[in-house]
């Protein structure tokens, strides 16, 4: 077990998160190279993978929570029984999961609004990309177990390996490279795919080697359904709050492709693309404070928990407003790296404005939630997640962005106000202390 503070895991985090989020980024630059309405399919796409991989969520979210307090409670049995418990899980589901993909692509991404050729581009991923979803569980499985030890450099280098296969592949494959036949949106699927199991297999042979050993396995006999129930109790909820996030923000989809234009899809794409990098900072050091809360309540060192639970929201909104700052100075020329479309830009550029409102309450929940998660208290941020992203985020959005004709600003600013809502509501829970109370172990 590595000493852990709040730096020593945050930096590694931040750079796995950065490289993780860039995937993605690859994805769409290369194909906005290639099609404009491509790189949107693949983000439309992204959509019905985002609600399905928060299945992983409940169990290597809760793992997460569980094998830091108990390592903090010095419980190292306890704590490779749920790892062993959570890698299981995932590959179980995960295969469930990317069958239902593959097999129903085209039903699921007509029901979220998805037609003609962004359809056809989205379909031809899902198939690829959710066929595969299971190595996306795993991942996330391994990822958490060897963080949460104190190994995140671990875990960043294996990133670091996924992001150069998966920048190579793309370029070769989409843009048909050294005598490849340009592939599009099936190149970028390929790509992604063969970068997740080249991670998955790594990640294995790292936890294997470095961590447990592979007899962990023996401690699911006989079957923990304790650890069951207790890594449903946590994961449930907090995958709930997600869930009901992606769900809310599939909705938003749906009305931007049944009710927007064309432009405004593409230009939503572009600046979701773009303002990863303001809060990349925030998801890092949110996740370093869930594993030191954890871990320090496991200890039942309380007030150290609370002190770095506000130590992390501090640190993440000087830094999130910092980076916002810097986009909106430079906003056409950020948007201007994915189109010279001067619509596209003109409307970007507004948004990347209204984004540093989001960005303050955004930083709120990524830090905050994540440090309650830690402390074990999980049914607060949900109950006020659900208020907060259907009525606030959701409905705000249809009705300033439709009823009152203000399009892609109207969803930002709906977006603004469910951030700012539920971050200050969680600071509130936060500093109350009720999640004193919540320790599992």
């Amino acid at each position: 077990m590595k000493k852990m503070t709040l730096f020593n895991l945050s930096w590694p985090i931040f750079i796995e998160t950065a490289l993780f989020m860039t995937l993605g980024f690859v994805d769409v630059f290369v194909l906005s190279r290639y099609n404009d309405l491509a790189a949107s399919s693949v983000n439309t796409a992204n959509q019905a993978i985002s609600i399905c991989t928060l299945v992983f969520t409940v169990l290597s979210g809760a793992s997460a929570v569980l094998i830091s307090q108990n390592l903090g409670a010095k419980k190292k049995e306890a704590a490779s029984r749920i790892a062993a418990l959570s890698i299981t899980f995932n590959l179980l589901l995960g295969v469930i999961i990317s069958a239902v993909l593959a097999l129903f692509s085209r039903p699921i991404l007509t029901f979220i609004g998805a037609k003609g050729e962004v359809l056809e581009f989205a379909n031809e991923y899902l198939i690829i990309v959710g066929g595969f979803l299971f190595t996306q569980g795993l991942l996330n499985a391994l990822a958490v177990i060897i963080r949460n030890h104190g190994y995140t450099k671990l875990s960043m280098y294996v990133t670091v390996i996924m992001n150069v296969t998966n920048t190579v592949l793309d370029v070769i494959f989409v843009l048909g490279l050294f005598g490849c036949p340009q592939m599009g949106v099936k190149g970028v699927a390929i790509a992604t795919t063969a970068s997740r199991i080249l991670g998955m297999v790594v990640l294995f042979i790292v936890l294997f080697a470095k961590i447990e050993k592979p007899s962990i396995f023996k401690l699911l006999k006989p079957f923990p359904f304790k650890d069951l129930w207790l890594l449903l109790k946590v994961g449930v909820p907090s995958a709930f709050e997600s869930f009901n996030y992606n769900i809310s923000q599939l909705v938003v989809t749906s009305i931007v492709l049944n009710c927007l234009t064309e432009v405004e899809l593409i230009t939503k794409t572009y600046i979701s693309n773009i303002s990863m990098f303001f809060y990349v900072f925030s998801v890092s050091i949110g996740q370093a404070a869930q594993i030191l809360v954890g871990y320090l309540c496991g200890a039942k060192k309380y007030d150290e928990a609370y002190k770095s639970g506000l130590q992390a929201f501090r640190n993440a909104l000087i830094i999130a407003m910092g980076l916002e700052i810097v986009g909106i100075i430079f906003r056409f020329q950020l948007v201007g790296i994915f189109t010279d479309n001067q619509e596209v830009i003109s409307i970007g550029a507004m948004l990347i404005i209204i984004n540093l409102f989001v960005e303050i309450g955004r930083t709120a929940n990524l830090t905050v939630i994540n440090s309650l998660r830690g402390a074990g208290d999980v049914f607060f941020p949900t109950g006020i997640a659900i208020f907060s992203m259907w009525l606030v985020s959701t409905l705000g959005s249809y009705v300033l962005a439709v009823v009152f004709g203000l399009g892609l600003n109207g969803l930002w600013i709906a977006f603004a106000a469910d951030e700012c809502l539920r971050g200050a509501l969680m600071l509130w829970r936060w500093k109350k202390g009720k999640w004193r109370s919540k320790s599992l172990v």
